[in-house]
């Protein structure tokens, strides 16, 4: 066919690239179809590069990711227990502070972190007020360390120090324990970076009444399936991140009978039942580090390009990849884009913060968002949202968890192994639904929404696998 013979036709276009010529078709009455389309890694040279030399070793890194994808899937996390932190976490000494996120100083921390750590050395005794535990805080003499360097977790600030109880999971098929506090609800709470005297009064009575008494049951139960218990959890209404109504309801089912069995007096096991039935966010605290059990199991395998931690600290997000073991890789924060409570507004928002994101680097929370349409409710857009939510995690994961089920997509597994080379191919980041703290310390939550994690993470963890080519093959 001559040019001049098909420019005589009615043309059907397909646009790749430029929406201007798309546009300028279409005024003329021609049929355009456009693809959003960019050049995988946005067309940097060094990504593409990187890119090629995994391609060059695809059967290895297939291998590997299909043994990190087998090992998170296959995991059973057990909630066996609650201990006290500094009598189980391994390398906490006693003035030893955990934190949510990759590494941080105190000079670098944001308001809500700082304000846990504040409470946190008050809870302990080691200062009387705020203005010393301050003092204490920046004197070197506190060892700031991150949760998931010690094999924890922490919501939001996560902090944690040697007093405070805390949950212990066990994965039964690879031998390994993961480790998080106990919720303390919504609102003003330490994780948020709140601290006043009731924060603090209600963190004694989960230590000194609650703990013992939960530990007591779960002797009893002899371990209860956290697996199971979240797939049943998606297929009521849940995703594992910001609505745990259907988890957090299982779980009293669960302990409720195993605290009556108990010797406990009846006024004790009301106030612990009543807690529970009133904080539809305590099962956070246990999905969460069993994820990290799940994750933590396929933590250090050459050649992979799966995702095993994504992390905030409030200043910097941060992942971990299998195939480079417990490097860092990190960026700035983002600000979550989300619903306020009354009285607030972005301009009071801290970016994004916590260790809550292990949920979606096990393939649940904003990943399993299909699976809790009433989370828009909470962190805003429409359940039709939540729908593609999921489906567009499907681009960039290895596979679906066949125990993790999503009844609204067909009874689909969720979309789970998030695969570094293809965020920089498709150019996809990662879905997060979160919490949204103050910026300043002492204050608390102020809303929740959807975040993504910064694409220079994923930019720097594909350049570093690259280079590990060179040194193992």
């Amino acid at each position: 066919m001559g040019i001049t013979e098909l420019f005589n036709q009615k043309l059907r276009v397909i646009n790749l690239g430029v929406p201007l010529f798309a546009a300028d078709l279409a005024q003329q009455g021609h049929a355009v179809t456009e693809l959003d389309w960019n050049p995988p890694g946005g067309g940097d040279p060094r990504l593409l590069a990187a890119l090629e030399k995994l391609e060059k070793v695809k059967d290895k890194v297939d291998a590997a990711n299909r043994q990190v994808f087998l090992a998170i899937t296959i995991a059973q996390p057990f909630l066996e227990g609650i201990a006290r932190a500094g009598d189980v976490i391994p390398g906490m000494g006693e003035r030893t502070l955990l934190h949510a996120g990759p590494p941080v100083a105190w000079k670098d921390m944001c308001g809500p972190m700082r304000g846990a750590v504040l409470g946190a050395i008050i809870y302990e005794g080691w200062a009387g007020n705020p203005a010393e535990a301050e003092k204490l805080a920046g004197s070197g003499e506190i060892a700031y360390s991150p949760c998931h360097e010690h094999d924890s977790v922490g919501p939001m600030a996560g902090v944690v120090s040697t007093s405070m109880p805390v949950f212990i999971i066990y994965n039964r098929v690879h031998g390994n324990y993961a480790y998080c506090t106990i919720n303390e609800g919504l609102g003003r709470v330490l994780r948020y970076g709140a601290y006043r005297q009731e924060v603090l009064e209600r963190l004694k009575w989960i230590e000194g009444e609650l703990a013992p008494a939960l530990q007591q049951a779960l002797a009893l139960s002899g371990g209860i399936d956290l697996r199971g218990l979240i797939a049943q959890a998606l297929h009521m209404g849940d995703e594992g991140h910001n609505r745990n109504k259907a988890g957090t309801s299982l779980l009293f089912r669960l302990l409720a009978p195993y605290l009556a069995r108990t010797e406990l007096e009846r006024d004790v096991i009301g106030r612990c039942l009543a807690f529970i039935n009133s904080n539809d966010h305590f099962f956070l605290n246990l999905s969460m580090p069993a994820a990290k059990a799940c994750l933590d199991a396929a933590g250090d395998v050459p050649y992979s390009t799966m995702v095993t931690v994504m992390s905030r600290n409030g200043s910097e997000f941060g992942i971990r990849v299998s195939g480079t073991g417990k490097r860092w890789f990190t960026a700035p924060a983002n600000q979550v884009n989300g619903l306020y409570f009354p009285g607030y507004s972005a301009k009071d928002a801290n970016p994004d913060i916590g260790d809550s994101a292990i949920t979606e680097t096990a393939g649940i929370g904003g990943f399993a968002m299909a699976a809790a349409p009433a989370i828009v409710q909470f962190v805003g857009g429409s359940a039709p949202d939540a729908l593609e939510y999921s489906k567009l995690m499907y681009n960039i994961t290895y596979g679906e968890n066949s125990a993790y089920t999503i009844p609204a997509l067909d009874f689909r597994g969720s979309p789970t192994g998030i695969d570094v080379r293809k965020v920089i191919e498709l150019g996809i980041l990662p879905n997060i639904n979160t919490g949204i703290a103050h910026k300043d310390p002492g204050i608390g939550q102020v809303g929740a929404g959807l975040v993504k994690p910064p694409r220079q993470c994923f930019e720097a963890a594909l350049l570093a696998l690259a280079g590990t080519v060179d040194i193992l093959d």
